[in-house]
């Protein structure tokens, strides 16, 4: 392996692993404490602008209707989701935001925002083409690898 190689491998697997490590942290010492990495995602997923479906909701979060109604209720408990059933359709299942799970979004939001931040801060602006063209062959891997995996 070339030492370009070598130092792009180390980069990307510092960085994945630091990522998860630092975001869980970074959630786990705020006034949001008590949600998981994963919870703050299904409520990303969920959003602010109103209220999704179940369905949406895990397609969005990428996990089962299973798993997510474990985490809705977990959710539910920790008063960051409501869920109702659709009036027109008792059978759909809406879930969104409580105003403590808005107030957690826009907590995970900004976080993911000094983030972008302190990478643009540091580019020239010619530069942002090359780092968004080399974030999308990285995106397209992974999405690639997904695919192959679930067969």
């Amino acid at each position: 392996m070339s030492d370009s190689r070598k130092v792009i491998n180390k980069i990307l697997v510092e960085l994945f692993n630091d990522i998860l490590d630092i975001e869980a942290a970074a959630l786990k010492n705020s006034e949001f404490g008590e949600l998981t990495v994963t919870e703050f995602h299904i409520i990303e997923s969920i959003g602010l602008e109103g209220g999704k479906t179940m369905s949406e909701a895990a397609f969005l979060s990428g996990v089962t209707i299973g798993t997510l109604t474990t985490s809705i209720n977990r959710l539910i408990k920790k008063g960051a989701v409501q869920r109702k059933r659709d009036d027109h359709d008792r059978r759909v299942v809406m879930v969104s935001l409580t105003e403590r799970g808005k107030e957690a979004y826009s907590h995970h939001e900004e976080f993911h925002r000094e983030m972008t931040e302190s990478i643009i801060d540091t580019l020239q602006p010619e530069e942002d083409g090359v780092l968004i063209q080399a974030l999308v062959a990285i995106q397209e891997f992974f999405s690639q690898k997904a695919k192959e995996y679930e067969r």
